[in-house]
């Protein structure tokens, strides 16, 4: 839901977009502007490689600045698992700098550095294999990555590093705040005069710069007590074309030179009806930036929760070099590079570079520092009914039948923030939803379920139970002056708790107790929306800066504000069920990590053409920067869409993670039968093709949430060295056998879909005809048309009886498809548990089969032999494409053997084996002759 805006905009809502003048450029942020007019060059840092302290986990030394002799303490880590860590902080800060929390799921394992070498200029360290070194030089001071003969990575290579600091003595430290306080009390000229003269003195780096110690956009201005703390640091990728990553932005996969534009900016806002191709910052921020090449996949993930500005510029490689590193490398002066620029208000700078070398290794990398996707129960993967808002219990009674009636499966049915009591989440509107429990007993009944909002922000009401109980724990986020903060949204005057508080979070967790949230039950989950957050009154629509959590002002912690709510409400949803139920939590913030509490989605989109384009790359993005759990609203959730759009939109929302339709409070209802007979079959199919593809979609999730690989992907992380794959984002596999073009262009008669891997074949799903990879292939579309693909040497498994809800699919039988390859194999995996428990885990009941086709022969074989779990499900067809036909089929299962009853199209080369009649945990063969 978008931010609260006046009457008159809500009744324009479908001639405009954003606002732009609501949110800042980096020209109108200040400490973006002072450090953007840094422009490359020799940097005032300097190496003390004589203050060179070695432990066995770690490297120190220190960094003087010789303009204001400021010193830094330099920290190098090298992590297990080919990863380095840079930190850098004020070596005696006059206030400690925030350092991220309960991002990292561990201090992470550190290896042995060791010296290679010294001299009065450089420090030449091992990163252990493969011949690595970490170079330092002295003066200017920069770090080099190097393999061999090549650059990777080189830090500080332009001379953008910076820390400002107001370099005061401790005995006028205090001058800054009480007369910045004097002067709200007694605004008289001549104190403003000594004030500015005081604070003059006070800052030797930066002179004269606006902003520094105030700041003011539009109506609001931002105290600054501590002065200025903005950091940069820069980073150059030789032989570098391609950088993805850093979301979330409504923008293409491929990151786009900011030379001449604004940065892209990382700062969690509530956006209404956000812009296409735009830098600006939206609802999430993940500072995790990915590199490609045909050599190397890379990542740089910058711990940082302040605002963050994010400048790439292209280049060529060996301008930059000099010093020792020519000792090691030849870099040709023509090869290109990306140089990657960070930026943050406050903090320190605590870098991990993940040095890959595959895209796989990356994901792990990345995994293994922040965690990987949860694992949601299998009807979080299914497809969820919302709008704002399902008006009461007979209108949610309604949309479910009319489910039914239409023969459409659904999983979940949604409810905004009307249905709560006067918008006080964890109630009821005793009008509107009188007896909740009758309702959520009447979607069980049919194995549905559903989800309320709960928002983070509380309507100051003494007659509100949850209010007085934050106002008496003190949990509230606190103004600067020490009051609570207060701020406007739905609920009208609301109150914040202060999520980065643990004892906080411990309390909200407990909330979602069936005894606590009257007319909860165990079928019902929840929507965490509006948590950047969002402060319709406030500067951007979000928290005053200052605003204070504890010893911390808000500007050091907003980026992790969503993530802290989500995570609260999951631990909650967990500890409801006794620590037995996987919770599902959709959040709207989110941060490096929230992979770990539930899924996200694109925010306020609208529909329009482009939108539908852009949720594309919007949640690859994601995906690289490991959030699997992503999906658009179908359909657009501000303005109407056509006909063509909602089943097109319907089509592609079908193949993606998250599969949710939604809608403003002010359209049309669009339930899906209500564009007329033929459209509601078409959307139908869309639906039913996700339900068959359930089994696949449940087996990826699982693998994403064991190694941290992501479920939808880019075609360059499967074909890393196709560089024809680098840039396309119309088209995605999920996992690495299922291509999608979804048709996303209004009256498309046809589309051109790549397929890649040179000697590959594809298989189109629907009509089992074949194709040669490595080749642009055009597609003749119709409104029916879901271009999709299997690569061949694939195994997938699907359900082919759906049913009105996943959970009544759970014991029905499996449909395996082998797609086979130019070599006449395939392989593929079936993953089965009870959907919904952590038994999975902690008690290891789980089917993992790993399946194989080769030499005629299909085989399943158990790939978890200690785990314990028994399912109802069996096999019932075989459909085995690209083949030849067989003269017998005999199955081979529990020492017994039976011929198996087939059929053979020869015009597709399609075998059909029926009923086999095994159960899918058990081991078995088929053998053709």
């Amino acid at each position: 839901r978008a931010a609260w805006v006046p009457l008159i905009v809500l009744l324009c809502v479908s001639a405009r977009a954003v606002d732009r003048s609501n949110f800042k450029t980096c020209e109108q942020s200040a400490f973006c502007k002072r450090q953007r007019e840094l422009k490359p060059g020799r940097s005032p840092y300097r190496a003390l490689l004589d203050t060179l302290e070695l432990s066995d986990s770690r490297i120190t030394l220190q960094l003087i600045n010789d303009n204001n002799k400021v010193r830094l303490l330099l920290e190098l880590y090298r992590l297990q698992g080919n990863m380095t860590r840079v930190k850098i902080n004020e070596l005696k800060p006059l206030k400690p700098r925030y350092e991220v929390p309960d991002v990292l799921i561990s201090d992470p394992i550190t290896e042995t550095l060791s010296v290679v070498s010294q001299d009065e200029n450089s420090l030449v360290l091992s990163l252990g294999g493969k011949d690595q070194r970490l170079i330092v030089s002295a003066q200017p001071f920069r770090l080099d990555i190097v393999e061999g003969p090549q650059v990777l990575v080189s830090l500080n290579s332009r001379g953008l590093l910076r820390t400002e600091r107001a370099s005061h003595s401790e005995s006028s430290k205090p001058m800054l705040p009480t007369s910045y306080k004097l002067l709200k009390k007694i605004n008289t000229e001549i104190i403003f005069k000594k004030i500015m003269l005081n604070t003059k003195k006070l800052i030797k780096e930066e002179e004269d710069k606006p902003g520094m110690w105030e700041e003011t956009f539009k109506s609001h201005t931002d105290s600054k007590p501590n002065g200025p703390s903005s950091i940069s640091l820069d980073f150059s990728l030789p032989g570098v074309e391609h950088v993805y990553g850093i979301p979330e932005h409504a923008d293409t996969l491929k990151l786009k030179n900011t030379d001449g534009s604004d940065p892209y900016r990382l700062y969690n806002l509530d956006v209404f009806q956000y812009e296409l191709h735009n830098p600006m910052a939206l609802y999430g921020a993940v500072p995790v930036l990915i590199s490609h090449s045909t050599d190397r996949t890379m990542g740089i993930f910058w711990l940082n929760a302040a605002e963050t500005w994010v400048d790439i510029s292209s280049n060529t490689a060996g301008k930059m070099m000099f010093g020792k590193i020519l000792d090691f490398v030849q870099v040709s002066s023509e090869a290109p590079q990306t140089d990657v620029r960070w930026i943050s208000e406050s903090g320190i700078i605590d870098v991990f570079i993940m040095l890959g070398p595959k895209p796989a290794d990356v994901f792990t990398q990345y995994a293994s520092l922040t965690g990987t996707q949860s694992f949601p129960p299998l009807t979080a993967l299914a497809y969820h009914q919302c709008r704002w808002n399902y008006n009461d219990q007979e209108d949610v009674k309604s949309v479910d039948q009319g489910f039914d009636e239409h023969d459409i499966p659904y999983d979940f049915i949604w409810l905004d923030i009307e249905h709560a009591d006067g918008k006080r989440y964890f109630t009821w509107d005793p009008s509107k939803f009188p007896q909740p429990k009758e309702m959520l007993q009447g979607l069980m009944d049919k194995r549905r379920k559903l989800v309320a909002i709960v928002d983070p922000h509380i309507r100051v009401d003494n007659g509100y139970k949850i209010h007085n109980e934050i106002l008496s724990k003190n949990f509230y986020v606190k103004n600067k002056d020490g009051g609570d903060y207060e701020g406007w949204c739905w609920p009208g005057n609301s109150g914040y708790p202060d999520f980065t508080n643990p004892e906080m979070r411990a309390w909200w967790a407990s909330k979602f107790a069936y005894e606590q949230y009257e007319g909860s039950m165990e079928n019902q989950y929840v929507w965490n929306d509006m948590n950047e957050p969002s402060v319709f009154n406030g500067p951007e629509v979000t928290m005053h800066k200052d605003a204070l959590h504890g010893g911390w002002e808000h500007r050091d912690v907003h980026n992790l504000y969503g993530l802290y709510v989500q995570k609260a409400t999951a631990d909650g949803l967990v500890e409801r069920s006794g620590g037995v139920e996987r919770p599902f939590v959709l959040t709207r913030a989110f941060f490096a990590g929230s992979q770990r509490y539930g899924a996200v989605w694109t925010g306020d989109n609208a529909a329009e053409w482009g939108h539908l384009k852009i949720s594309i790359p919007m949640c690859l993005s994601l995906g690289l920067a490991g959030i699997s759990f992503c999906g658009a609203d179908v359909g657009g959730f501000f303005k109407h869409p056509s006909a063509e759009l909602l089943v097109r939109w319907y089509q592609a929302g079908a193949y993606q993670p998250f599969f949710r339709a939604h809608a403003h409070i002010d359209t049309p209802r669009r339930e899906p039968w209500l564009f007329g007979p033929e459209n509601t079959a078409l959307i139908r199919e869309a639906i039913r093709q996700r339900y068959a593809l359930l089994p696949y979609w449940y087996q990826l999730f699982y693998n994403a949430h064991r190694t941290g690989y992501p479920v939808v992907r880019p075609l360059w992380v499967e074909y890393p060295n196709d560089v024809a794959t680098f840039s396309i984002e119309d088209e995605y596999l999920i996992g690495k056998d299922l291509l999608v073009h979804p048709v996303t262009d209004e009256g498309a008669t046809a589309v051109t879909a790549y397929l890649p891997g040179k000697g590959e074949v594809w298989y189109d799903v629907h009509t089992f005809q074949k194709h040669d990879g490595e080749q642009s292939l055009y597609i003749p579309v119709t409104m029916s048309s879901i271009p999709v693909f299997q690569r061949g040497g694939s195994i997938i498994c699907r359900k082919d009886r759906v049913r009105r809800s996943s959970s009544c699919m759970e014991n029905d039988p499996y449909t395996l498809y082998a797609a086979l390859n130019s070599q006449g194999s395939a392989e593929g995996e079936l993953y089965i548990d009870d959907f919904h428990t952590f038994n999975f885990e902690k008690a290891k009941q789980f089917v993992h089969r790993h399946l194989s086709f080769s030499a005629n022969t299909l085989s399943s074989r158990n790939l978890a032999p200690d785990s314990q779990f028994s399912t109802a499900s069996w096999i019932e067809k075989i459909v085995i494409i690209g083949g030849s036909q067989p003269s017998s089929a005999t199955l081979k299962n529990a020492g017994q053997k039976s011929a198996l009853e087939f059929e053979f199209d020869s015009t597709l080369a399609v075998l059909t084996l029926r009923k086999p009649g095994v159960n899918a945990a058990a081991d078995w063969t088929v053998i053709l002759r």
